[in-house]
């Protein structure tokens, strides 16, 4: 299994990079004003709805569904089941389209309500969201496909395409020049890529003979299983993209650049999340689901436990930095072009507030895996509901005195709240069960991310200093020698200590034999 966490792993991380590059470029072409803002909107639009019915919620109730098919009925049923999916989602995915474009201009209204008191932005995400929305459609059936993929342990394809998405989004904005402004440059991006997109996924999934096949939909035990699930996951992750459409709404009434500060913070706070909490996620359902469906509770807890570990262990160091120096990281990666050092600031006040609840966030999926293992998708969502309904309130306690930051903050403390319901429901119900070996990997990691912490306090001022002269190559130097050096840091002594403590976390052991190499 982590060896299959590492290849998801690796693959989410150059998905992220390239989101990163590619964000780097639309902060130089766009920066952080009305024409950023206008296309954020357009982009977050389908996305909000592909997180409800797509990645969360459907993956939440297709695979445990697909793996027990595929142990109790064999591939074939199994294959059948897909098929019938398929049909069912083309259907509804074209009736989607046309009835968002017949009104998108409340769509708008709905979660820019700012954009009104401005016409001309107004217009412009209108006319962008109008150009993004096809991309649900084809994302959607890219989840499907991903996710058969994903439960017959071929993780690879499902990981690398996203990177699809950065790549074409940055190639249209090379070519902005073509476009009436950069901001339908990368519109027309988001449009191409969920084609692009679909294009490679089906022609893994006809490589490896898993799918892409239609059929008839009829409405059996399985079919009932599957929408007995999909229904508590669909609104428990309608619940967390409710959060999020307060984001959105919110923002849009705090004038230029409040949806450009939310993104940039987001897209470094998205980082470790996207790497290391969705590949945790991605690999650890199929596997439990597997291992409970044969009678193999110990060892499907044995998984959960390590995948848990290893997640926190690796998400610390992004914890710590983004507390510490989040100034300069955001500095460092878009402080160019049209993005000013005020707008990095303002970013960085917003990644700070993320912070706070990032290790809860990245727990989330682990500890979640044990509910959705076994069809149990009301719980999660009643937790997800009552964590949404805390985080909309501190929103809009908080933005008046901390603006978007306050949005962020809220975010964190939703997170805190969610992990930890999760965590003791789950323990009530011998869905998570804590090990000795969990608790020792939090305890080095807790002493680790204690020197890392130290060095960072320690090393920041004299490196800024002996970089100076270097103008505008000061910061990101700085901020290489300082990861540099807390990485050796924190990875050499953390790996110490699980040595000492006589702990294989087989991962971790390949990355230290790498590392004595």
């Amino acid at each position: 299994m982590f060896k299959q966490f590492a290849s998801v792993g690796g693959l989410t991380l150059l998905s992220r990079l390239s989101g990163f590059a590619r964000d780097m470029i639309m902060a130089y072409v766009l920066g952080a004003g009305r024409l950023a803002d206008a296309f954020l909107v357009a982009f977050r639009i389908p996305n909000h709805f592909r997180a409800i019915f797509a990645e969360g919620a459907f993956n939440a109730a297709y695979i445990p569904t697909y793996a027990r098919i595929q142990v109790e009925e064999g591939p074939g049923s199994a294959q059948k089941f897909y098929a019938q999916l398929f049909s069912m989602l083309i259907a509804s995915q074209v009736l989607l389209l046309v009835v968002a474009w017949l009104f998108m201009p409340q769509v708008i209204d709905l979660l820019a309500p700012g954009y009104r008191a401005e016409p001309a932005k107004f217009a412009l995400a209108l006319r962008l969201t109008r150009i993004t929305f096809p991309y649900l459609a084809c994302i959607v059936l890219v989840t499907l496909h991903s996710a058969t993929l994903n439960a017959n342990k071929h993780f690879a394809a499902a990981a690398f395409a996203p990177i699809l998405l950065n790549v074409c989004i940055a190639s249209c904005l090379a070519l902005a020049f073509l476009f009436p402004n950069a901001a339908y440059a990368a519109s027309f991006g988001v449009l191409i890529a969920g084609f692009v997109q679909m294009a490679f996924i089906m022609a893994v999934l006809r490589r490896t003979g898993f799918g892409e096949k239609l059929a008839w939909p009829r409405w059996d035990a399985d079919m009932a299983r599957f929408f007995k699930i999909l229904g508590p996951a669909v609104i428990g992750s309608a619940g967390v993209q409710i959060a999020i459409f307060a984001d959105t709404i919110i923002a849009s009434t705090l004038g230029d650049g409040a949806q450009a500060s939310i993104n940039y913070a987001d897209r470094l706070y998205l980082l470790p999340v996207g790497v290391i909490g969705v590949a945790a996620g991605t690999v650890l359902l199929p596997e439990m689901s597997r291992r409970l469906a044969n009678k193999d509770a110990s060892g499907a807890f044995d998984a959960q436990n390590m995948t848990l570990g290893v997640t926190l262990a690796l998400t610390v160091p992004f914890f710590i930095a983004f507390l510490i120096i989040p100034d300069m990281l955001l500095k460092a990666a878009f402080m160019r072009g049209r993005f000013s050092a005020g707008d990095a600031l303002a970013a960085a006040r917003v990644l700070f507030a993320y912070a706070l609840g990032l290790l809860a966030l990245v727990s989330i999926r682990p500890v979640v895996a044990g509910f959705q293992a076994v069809g149990d998708l009301k719980t999660p969502m009643f937790i997800s509901l009552t964590a949404v309904v805390v985080n909309v309130a501190l929103k809009l306690v908080l933005v008046g005195h901390l603006g978007a930051a306050g949005l962020a903050a809220a975010t964190a403390m939703g997170a805190w709240i969610n992990v930890t319901l999760l965590a003791i429901f789950a323990y009530r119900r011998q869905l998570f069960q804590p090990d000795g070996r969990l608790l020792a990997i939090l305890a080095a990691t807790l002493n680790a991310a204690l020197w890392l912490a130290g060095w960072l306090f320690w090393a920041t001022d004299p490196l800024g200093r002996l970089t100076a002269p270097l103008h505008g190559w000061a910061v990101p130097l700085q901020v290489i020698a300082l990861a540099c050096g807390g990485g050796l840091i924190y990875g050499g002594l953390f790996l110490a200590q699980l040595r000492i403590m006589h702990i294989e976390v087989p991962l971790l052991a390949r990355l230290g034999r790498l590392l004595r190499v």
